[in-house]
């Protein structure tokens, strides 16, 4: 057997084999091998598809990673309505619902089959040939959203089927959701860069779901139930029987549903769920009940909106009423100031909660809050607590109107808002003590310099001392400085001197995270470094060269000019520079300059290639001075077309007059 024989063999072998520990560990919850074990099996798959382009395949598991760069989301028309279903919170209404399935389908019996409603976002995923083809958003119900690149990153939706006896097209649909989990993790980070915290794991998911970078979707680590299949020749009967069969081809289908064979069965699925849904890893908001016939389904037929055969049974938001004791106001890194409603005690969804966020003056003026009145309150999302509204009824004649604060309740410095935005900010940067702190707790974190022994505690200490005021001071301390304070020996304080030390070596792109720009997270800071080089080149760059680069947008952009408009910003940077931390991405991740042949030529790459893979195209092109495009516009030079080109760019490529090459004329014109 030939070289590329054993190749190929092996590449089919490892993308049986990471295909199958991916179902077990995201599907079942039942791995057999370690995240090491299968991370090495991923590598050697990724190295050999690099070494062999031409071996690469649409759905091979390397590409659930992401990397591909999404712009604008194309539309795109439903082969068969995304209706949504009729709605109830009412026990009489769901019995009426019945007597009208009776009613439509006399002198036969009827199943319910009654499943979980997940509170996440509704995708339709086309599969062709056992293989995955496309996943497109609700949006009106008759068009959605273009979602492919980004869907393909979760990990339990089979990029390839097991074996089965499948149709060779057919739909099927489910629910994105995340895990709430994931969902604190996010809002942890969301508030570290300035970012208003999602309300609920339904609008992370939603937000996620439309992120331009797929790489940084594919971090996000969506998941995904499958509930309908959609198909013209589906060999099945009942909607349980689809329900196996999508379980047996590889699809990660609930357990948590029930054929039921009366109405009083479907209240007693509801009633349970109700009591035990605290208990899911993730949201649920009702149940959703189908009749189980297809042939029942097509007698009944539907309404001009949703199917007259199925319903959702939605839960009441449990809630409760307490009384607002008072107000404090929170002041993060980046000198966002939160107002947080204290509350008496009250019991919500198995906790007890004290406290409740009111987000910004907005929020607080919409409630017309005043102290001591009685709240209602929910647990939005079943994770954060909100106010929804006040028992005016109960309002004490005397009592006093919550008035945001117009200066800092830590420096005393005047707040202030943006235009547009709902936010008030401390403008006291350097010397408002939650900033100063927030900014070296985050500087010295594990996802930015990653420098040990700066803790909470340790920090507080320090700027309390008044050793410390901003991050540049950190690379002053000496030995003896924390010798001289409690708590420290000699071998704690030696680790944190080791560890400024080797913290100077840390890239760019995490020390332009590190600084805190607001809204410049870790994806952005990455794209950031990559895109500019140098913290020089970043830092003279106006607003339009800034929005050229991936992931940056208006409001980036401002933040990263008024940063640097901040002389007192430069200043650290000049300081920091001073003590040899790197402000220039390294050598071998700049772009080594080949020619200038593809100066002020704009290309957008799609498809698969036989000579290169994508990204080596796309090195190809900035080595040789071009630019990398996302989506095919009037002032893209060319669309590099490999096997499997988006229809969408083509057509596009076509109607703007763009021109079309392979990867032939490409290395040609080179």
């Amino acid at each position: 057997m030939d070289k590329i024989s054993l190749v190929k063999a092996r590449v089919a072998e490892l993308t049986a084999l990471i295909n199958d520990h991916n179902f077990r560990y995201y599907n079942l919850s039942d791995p057999l091998i370690s995240d090491f074990e299968f991370d090495q099996l991923l590598n050697e798959l990724i190295q050999l598809e690099k070494e062999y382009p031409s071996l690469l395949e649409l759905d091979s598991p390397t590409q659930r990673v992401g990397g591909e760069i999404t712009k604008n989301f194309e539309t795109v028309k439903h082969i068969y309505p995304m209706l949504s279903l009729g709605n109830t919170y009412s026990e009489d209404e769901l019995k009426e619902f019945h007597e009208r399935v009776i009613k439509g389908i006399p002198d036969e019996k009827v199943e319910y089959v009654c499943e979980l409603k997940f509170d996440g976002v509704a995708i339709g995923i086309q599969y062709e040939n056992g293989k995955f083809k496309r996943a497109v958003t609700r949006g009106d119900g008759i068009q959605g959203d273009d979602v492919t690149a980004n869907v393909k990153t979760i990990r339990s939706l089979p990029l390839r089927l097991k074996d089965g006896n499948y149709p060779a097209k057919f739909e099927i649909r489910g629910e994105i959701i995340l895990p709430r989990a994931t969902f604190e993790r996010i809002n942890e980070e969301r508030v570290d860069i300035g970012e208003t915290p999602f309300a609920n794991p339904r609008n992370s998911a939603s937000g996620t779901l439309k992120l331009q970078d797929s790489s940084e979707v594919s971090k996000r680590k969506l998941d995904c139930f499958l509930y309908a299949l959609y198909g013209d020749d589906l060999p099945f009967l009942t909607h349980e029987d689809g329900l196996k069969a999508a379980t047996s081809w590889g699809f990660k289908v609930s357990n948590e549903r029930k054929v039921c064979h009366s109405i009083e069965e479907v209240f007693d699925f509801i009633n349970y769920w109700e009591k035990k849904r605290p208990d899911l890893p993730f949201d649920i908001d009702g149940v959703v009940i189908k009749v189980n016939s297809f042939s029942q389904q097509r007698e009944l037929g539907f309404t001009a909106k949703s199917p007259r055969w199925a319903i959702s049974f939605k839960y009441k938001a449990e809630s409760g009423s307490t009384q607002l004791l008072s107000v404090d106001y929170q002041v993060g890194r980046t000198g966002a100031i939160t107002p947080v409603a204290n509350l008496s005690p009250v019991l919500l969804a198995g906790t007890i909660v004290k406290r409740a966020t009111l987000h910004n003056q907005d929020q607080i003026e919409k409630l017309d809050l005043h102290v001591d009145d009685t709240v209602f309150v929910e647990k939005g999302g079943e994770i954060i607590p909100k106010i929804t509204g006040v028992d005016l009824s109960k309002r004490k004649l005397q009592a006093r109107k919550v008035e945001f604060i117009h200066r800092c309740p830590e420096c005393n410095f005047e707040l202030v808002r943006k235009e547009g935005e709902a936010q008030h900010y401390c403008p006291n940067t350097l010397m408002c003590p939650p900033q100063v702190k927030g900014r070296i707790e985050h500087f010295t974190s594990r996802k930015a310099m990653n420098i040990d022994g700066f803790g909470t505690e340790t920090i507080d200490l320090f700027v309390e001392k008044g050793l410390i005021n901003d991050i540049a001071d950190i690379y002053r301390l000496k030995k003896q400085d924390i010798l001289s304070l409690d708590r420290f020996a000699d071998k704690s304080a030696n680790n944190i001197i080791d560890a400024l030390e080797a913290s100077k070596k840390m890239p760019f792109e995490k020390v332009l995270f590190a600084i805190g720009i607001r809204f410049v997270g870790d994806t952005v800071a990455r794209k950031l470094a990559r895109h500019f080089v140098t913290i020089d080149e970043l830092m003279a760059a106006d607003a339009t060269k800034l929005m050229e680069a991936p992931e940056v947008g208006n409001v980036i952009a401002a933040s990263i000019l008024d940063f640097f408009a901040d002389p007192g910003n430069r200043n650290l940077i000049a300081s920091l520079r001073s003590y040899g931390l790197q402000f220039q991405l390294s050598p071998e991740d700049t772009p080594v300059k080949v020619s200038e042949k593809l100066k002020g030529v704009s290309i957008v790459i799609s498809g698969t290639f036989e000579k290169h893979s994508r990204e080596e195209y796309k090195k190809i092109i900035e080595q040789n001075g071009g630019k990398n495009a996302s989506g095919v516009t009037r002032k893209t030079s060319f669309l590099l077309a490999g096997a499997d080109a988006g229809p969408s760019k083509l057509e596009k490529a076509t109607e703007y007059g763009v021109k079309i090459i392979d990867e032939y004329q490409l290395l040609e014109m080179l």
